[in-house]
């Protein structure tokens, strides 16, 4: 199995996601989040609260990140996030792709889209690269 590949297994047995049951896909240097909006991710105005917006942004750009690194976890060091338009209802798609990698830091950028394809945030996030190999616990083989 290849490397994208064990990233996708290994983020689909995260505990983390399932309550928010992404779907990623990945390539080099690129990944894609997608989150089915459900009425219990809404704020009291009716709207998806912020923490959905942050974890599909930073999911996306994180494995983006992490695709170009086979031997370590990549760990979130920095992260910066715009928040456009509200979304209630469909399905939101995180886009990201590496921007920069100057062997210390990897700079990855996403979009966030709403399901008719209006953007509706977008972030950047700085990656590092960890002391801790991918294969230890992670479901990472």
């Amino acid at each position: 199995m290849n490397h994208m590949r064990k990233l996708e297994k290994m983020y689909a047995h995260a505990p983390c996601n399932e309550y928010f049951a992404p779907r990623l896909t990945l390539s080099k240097g690129k990944a894609e989040i997608r989150i089915k909006v459900r009425p219990d991710f809404h704020h009291a105005a009716g709207s998806m609260h912020g923490v959905v917006y942050f974890k599909a942004l930073d999911d996306a750009t994180y494995f983006a990140a992490n695709s170009l690194v086979d031997d370590v976890f990549v760990l979130t060091a920095r992260f910066e996030i715009e928040f456009l338009r509200p979304v209630s209802s469909g399905e939101v798609l995180a886009s990201a792709q590496v921007t920069g990698d100057d062997g210390r830091r990897i700079e990855a950028t996403g979009e966030l889209f709403d399901e008719t394809g209006r953007l509706v945030g977008r972030g950047t996030g700085y990656f590092a690269r960890s002391r801790v190999p991918l294969s230890e616990g992670s479901h990472y083989a």
